[in-house]
This record gives structure tokens, sequence and C-alpha cells, in this order.
């Protein structure tokens, strides 16, 4: 008599194998999380995961997410076996240049990956701003309470997705994870499933060494549902713990007991988190499977199996939401109909630059509250504009009022309070944005250093996330040298793809502005604390070349001053003085962002920056990454110091920034002479 197929359990057989292949035929991977924590994504994937591989960029569909990155051969293989669009091909080129399988998963490269995944900690959290964002789009989008049309009496949301994640033990060491996720416990974020890999093993050895505390008691203080699996090959009692999870009002946290690398001579140990295993270790390895000995190969029945399984379960859930959904575009229910389509399309055309914004030449305003006051105007066109700060909105400017807050029992809001969770603000924004919002938010410059792996991957997937940074210089003074940024401006600015702004006024600001929201790429602005006269020279519609001239003459080019935010009002200033005392014509340069000058072709580059003439920087920070328009290091006038607790003057003092320090460095650089006869100045300066 012929014996049964154990379908699922083959189909998780040859999932393993699949991404064992993948791992060997590169030759390098990691090929412990593949055995051990197969039957928790086969489980997810078939019985779960609402997706359609005819349109995976849906909606509505789950979102998940493999925060344990280094898991992609799994993932990849998993993805080839529901039906995704990559080919056993793909899976032959795993780790290769310019494949559809690269070592980590990359947003916008494979099928199926919903956010870049790799540096651990960051997946978790930023499912937290994913899972934020359906609860928001939920509360804003509503089918109408209509039988005759909707077939239902029931109000239902248009966007009501879940999160799903694979985590381990490292992720859950690194405190961005605990950041997240104790927010996302306070908002109640009951959309948010995580499968916690648990196989007390991490790279160097056994996690005893490092990680005893009880995981689950301690998501549990943050307001967390726990289940607990003790067996990780029990695909069954996987997948009643995460239909307990999905019938939840909290959040939840599933731990699955597994052996990491299951089947082999290594399993429990650290030796197979990322070794290959080699010929003779995976032939021991198939026999045991009982699947063929052949690579890269899946009997059709089974792939079969796992097709039309998946197929059958969210077809139906697919196109009832269809059904659904045109009907609500045809009737155009919603006030909020146009951030539907901006959420759903990402497109966003928005002209600041035409907006009467009413400022006045020389009026004195700190950039941070011009800002504030730019913000709570775009708020009102931009409907997809939403964020806060790491517990400082109070100081940078940027609580939308008139706007409600996010919050537990009520998320149709603009403001969140993320609390004093730096990074884990900006990885809930990259998750925001991976949910059709334009994410702020803002702390002190000197703290974007806790921002910066987040950061990397906004920029690795090119989201359209703002940071905002007050506090950008030395002369806040009195707070000392912690709160002082020295190097941040050089940090944010070395990213590549990264688009940083430190506008000199409010034109400068409203420019920022308009470039930030009709582009898509991540961008940080850095405002001033400190009051700033509104130049009659700057102009808004100049942002977009990066830097210009705001002082010059026609008819003669002494030298140049390049300045960036409150420093071009030191540059005028000095260059004035200088014509005043010596009859010397010298141009003054704005460079609101250095990344949009560099980007300009050569001839305008030249045209503002000549060459044969001597060049000055002027800036309140590093002199990394300006030697590149100078001539001579000794053009530099920055800090290149950590500055000192005192009154903003004596800061400046001791930094060598005072107005007549900088100006005698000028005055030095232009080796000019003091005896020369002083000249009056005239009107066409």
């Amino acid at each position: 008599m012929k014996q049964k197929i154990n379908y699922d359990q083959m189909s998780i057989n040859y999932l393993k194998a699949l991404a064992i292949d993948m791992i060997n035929k590169a030759g390098s991977g990691h090929p412990g999380i593949v055995l051990g924590a197969a039957p928790i994504i086969y489980t997810l994937y078939k019985n779960h995961l609402n997706f359609s591989t005819t349109d995976p960029n849906w909606i509505n569909r789950d979102r998940f997410v493999m925060s344990a990155g280094h898991g992609s051969a799994l993932l990849y293989a998993m993805l080839y076996m529901a039906g995704f669009n990559i080919t056993l091909d793909d899976l032959k080129n795993f780790r290769r240049a310019h494949s559809k399988t690269p070592g980590h998963p990359e947003y916008g490269v494979t099928s199926g990956v919903d956010m870049t995944t790799g540096p651990l900690g960051q997946g978790i959290a930023t499912a937290v701003g994913m899972a934020l964002g359906s609860k928001i789009n939920a509360s804003k989008f509503i089918l109408p309470n209509d039988k005759k049309i909707f077939g239902s009496n029931v109000k239902k949301p248009v966007i009501d997705y879940k999160v799903y994640v694979l985590c381990g033990d490292g992720d859950l060491m690194e405190g961005i994870s605990y950041e997240a996720a104790s927010l996302a416990g306070h908002l109640g974020l009951n959309n948010l499933i995580v499968l916690y890999d648990s196989n007390d093993i991490c790279l160097d050895g056994e996690t005893n060494h490092t990680f005893s505390e009880n995981v689950l008691d301690r998501f549990k203080a943050m307001g967390w549902n726990t289940e607990f699996v003790k067996n990780g090959e029990d695909i069954n009692a996987i997948d009643r713990a995460i239909n307990r999870a999905k019938a939840s009002n909290k959040p939840t946290i599933i731990e699955v007991k597994t052996i990491i690398g299951a089947g082999t001579s290594l399993a429990g140990t650290n030796k197979v988190h990322g070794s290959v295993l080699g010929d003779a270790e995976t032939k021991k390895l198939k026999r045991l499977l009982n699947v063929s000995e052949d690579t890269f190969y899946v009997p059709d029945d089974i792939l079969n199996h796992v097709r039309q399984s998946i197929s059958k379960r969210y077809r139906k859930y697919f196109y009832n939401w269809d059904d659904s959904y045109k009907k609500y575009v045809d009737l155009k229910y919603s006030g909020d109909y146009n951030l539907f389509n901006n959420i759903l399309n990402s497109r966003f055309t928005y002209d600041l630059t035409r907006l009467n914004w009413d400022f006045l030449d020389n009026e004195k305003d700190a950039l941070r509250d011009m800002n504030g006051k730019i913000m709570q105007k775009i708020s009102e066109t931009v409907t997809t504009l939403i964020g806060g700060s790491a517990d400082v909105a109070s100081s940078t400017k940027t609580y939308l009022y008139q706007k409600p807050d996010v919050t537990k029992d009520n998320y149709n809001g603009r403001n969140i309070w993320f609390g004093v969770r730096e990074h884990a603000m900006a990885a809930i924004m990259n998750g925001l944005a991976l949910a059709g919002f334009r994410p702020f938010g803002s702390t002190f410059l000197s703290f974007a250093d806790y921002q910066k792996p987040a950061i990397r991957l906004s920029s690795l997937m090119n989201l359209p996330v703002i940071y905002i940074y007050t506090h950008d210089s030395i002369n806040i003074g009195q707070d000392g040298p912690t709160h002082q940024p020295i190097e941040q401006l050089a940090m944010l600015r070395s990213i590549p793809n990264l688009r940083v702004f430190r506008p000199a006024d409010a034109h400068e600001l409203v420019g920022c502005w308009h470039e930030i929201l009709n582009h898509s790429y991540p961008s940080c602005l850095v405002l001033s604390r400190n009051k700033t006269e509104t130049l009659p020279s700057t102009k808004a519609e100049n942002v977009k070349y990066g830097a210009y001239q705001v002082l010059s003459d026609p008819n003669k080019n002494d030298g140049i001053l390049i300045a960036t935010g409150s420093e071009v009002q030191v540059a005028i200033q000095v260059v004035l003085s200088l014509y005043k005392e010596y009859g010397i014509r010298c141009h003054v340069v704005s460079m609101p962002s250095m990344e949009l000058f560099l980007e300009q072709s050569k001839e305008y580059q030249e045209s503002i920056l000549p060459k044969n003439v001597k060049k000055i920087v002027i800036e309140a920070g590093s002199s990394f990454g300006w030697h590149r328009f100078v001539d001579d290091p000794k053009y530099l006038i920055t800090v290149d110091k950590f500055g000192i607790s005192g009154t903003k003057d004596e800061v400046l003092d001791y930094c060598d920034f005072t107005f007549e320090k900088i100006k005698n460095r000028v005055i030095e650089l232009l080796e000019l002479s003091k005896q020369e006869e002083t000249v009056e100045i005239i009107d066409d300066i």
C-alpha cells in the first residue's frame, strides 16, 4: 500500500533543501536559521500571510519583515515556492552581483521583500512603524455602513493589514528593539505579530554568556500579548499561536523554541550559524529529510501543493477587498479621498515657493520657530505629513497645532509622541514611509548620532523620511559640548543618497521644504535655535541648485566666501566690512545643500565657484568634506574641536568663531594689509 505523503512536512523539507543549495552554491550564507526556522516561515506563508503574487505591491497586503536578515536564503526560497516572481536561476545567483537575491533582503530588489534588513533590531523597529501606519490608515479610510453596496452592515477599513516579523536572539539584544516595542505596547498595535526564533545561540556561542532575562516577561511588562511554542517543528502549535495572536487586542510576540542547524552534525551550536554545510553534510541532511539529492529541485506536486494552498486562501480575500476598494473609489467615500490617493500612489507635487509666506526682510526670528510656522501651513496642504519628536517638540517647534495626537484610542491623528527614543523614532519613521506617509521626526543635531543606523536604511531604501534637527551649532552656548554639534553635519553629508539642508533664513527654509516634498529621497533639515535675519537676497527658488550667490559684484571678484545656515549672515557682514575698510569686493555664496550643488552641471558649479578665485568656507562645524571646494585646507574657517560650557559669546571665542576672529582670518587669507587706504562704501555693494 502506497504511503500517504505528508505534504506540509515534505514542503518544509524541500524548503530547507532549496535554501541550503543556495548557500552552498554561493559559498557563503547562514544555514543555521534556514534549518531551524523553516517551519515558522512556512506556516506563516501557507496559513496566514495575505498577499498577491500577481500584485506584490497590493496596498492592503500583510507585510512580512525578516528582521533576522541573515536568513535571506530561507525567505527567497519561500518566496519562490509561494509563487512570487523569483526563478530557480535567481536562487542559483544568491549573493551574486545584480541578482534578485542579495545577501540580505533589499527593498525594491526582490518581489515580496517589504523592507531592507540586516542590521539587527532595525527590522522589528521599522515593523512598528509599518503597523502604526496601517492603524492610522485604517482610522481614515472606512467602508460605509451600506449593505446594498458592500454586502455588510459592518463598517470596515479599506486598509487594515497586519505586520509579521521573524526575529532572533540577536534582534532582541539590540536596544532599538525595546525602544520600539515599548511604544508599540503603549499604542496597542495589535496588528503587529513578532515570531521569535529562540534557539539560545548567537554568532560567538550560547546566548547564556550575555542574555539571561525572560524575554516574554519583559514584553508582557511593555503591554504585549505573549505566546510560547516549545517545539519549533510543530507547525500545528505555531499555527494555533498565530491565530491567538491575530485575535489579541495587543501586539504579540510568539517565542518558538528551535534548534539552530537542525538535522546536521553541528545542530545546536554556533558553528552552523554562518558556515556553509558543504557537500558531504548536505547529502547526509537530504537523506535525513527524505528529499532528492539533486540540487535546486522541488517536485512538481510539492510546489503545486504550496502554491495552490496559498493561492486558494488569499485569492478570495484579495478579490473581495478589490471589489470593495473599487466601489469605495468610484463612490468617492471619505473626506480624505485625496489623501487616500497620495497614500496609494505616493505622488506629490507641491509648489511651496509660490505661496505667500509674508516674510519681512531683516525680520529676526529663530529658524526653528520659522520652521514651526511653515510646518503648520504645510500640514494643511500636505495631508500625508505626520510625525513628532523625541520628547523635544517644545524646543524643536515641530508640534502640529490644530491637529490631533495619535493615541491608542484614536489613531486618526497627525502628531506622534515618540518619547525619548531617538533611534526607534528614526526606524519607525522608515516604517511610516513604507506605509505611504511623509514622516518627520525632530531632535537636536548632536543626537543625530543615535539615529545613524536607521538613517542609513532610509537612504538605502530611498524613503521620503524627513529628519529635522535644531540646535545646529556651538552658538547654543551653555548646554555645553555634549549638546554642541561638531561632526554631525559631516557625518550626515557622508551618507549616500541623503540630502542635508542647512538654510540661511526663512526664504531658503521654504525652498528646502519645496525640494524635500517634491522628491522621494530622505532628507535632513538642520536649523538654528538662535534668531536669524530674513535676508533680501536669498531666494527660495534657488535652493534647488544647492548653492547660489547672495552677494556679488558683476565687475570684480577678489574672493568668495562660502557659508551655510546662520554663517551666511556672518559672511555677508564680513564682506561688507572688508569693502568699507579696503575696497575689496568679495562674493558670498550660500550653500544650503552641498549634495544638490554637486548634482548640478560642471558649468553651473564653475559659474558659482570659478577657478582661479580664492574660496573660503565658513561653517560652525567640522571641516571634513569641505576640502573639495577650496585649494588649501587653510581656507577652511570651521570648528574642529569640541566646545565648552559657557555663554554663547564665550563659546564662540573659545572656538575662534567670533565675528572679529572670522574677519581677521579672512583678512589673513586674502593677504590684505592693514595699512591700505580706507575707502568709502558705495551703493552698488
